[in-house]
């Protein structure tokens, strides 16, 4: 048996208990993780956008472009491209906005308290308060 093996079996089981603890992922505060989860949903939103400009040489005009089609093929007008929850415009408290035409596009993420806003340059804004963030809101910083 390796030297370290035998020392930690020898140590006991509050050894091991606090080894194993320390070394368990923290998780995250409750008060990050609507945050975290609206800055996924946009990414995700993101990359849907550019997959359907590849697609269809333009960007989706709303969510539901970018979501799944009721029944049939997948098109311009339902693509497929992000989930049913994600396509209804709400992710938790946040409510999602998508605007978009052939060269540009913006989402928009709000919950009353806190919004969000990306466009096509890929930059993710935010500001505080009921106001939607915009193009002129500051850089989120991570």
């Amino acid at each position: 048996m390796p030297r370290g093996l035998r020392r930690l079996a020898t140590a006991g089981p509050a050894a091991i208990t606090l080894i194993v603890t320390a070394s368990w992922p923290r998780p995250v505060g409750d008060r990050l993780r609507p945050e975290i989860q609206v800055i996924s949903a946009i990414r995700t939103i993101y990359t849907a956008q550019t997959e359907y400009d590849s697609q269809f040489q333009r960007y989706a005009r709303s969510l539901r472009e970018l979501g799944p089609p009721d029944a049939g093929l997948a098109g311009a007008a339902a693509a497929g491209l992000i989930g049913a929850t994600l396509a209804s415009g709400s992710v938790g408290s946040y409510k999602f906005s998508l605007t978009g035409d052939a060269e540009k596009f913006a989402i928009t993420a709000s919950s009353g308290v806190k919004s969000f806003y990306l466009d096509q340059t890929g930059i993710l804004r935010a500001s505080e308060g009921q106001e939607p963030a915009t193009s002129a809101s500051p850089e989120f910083a991570k």
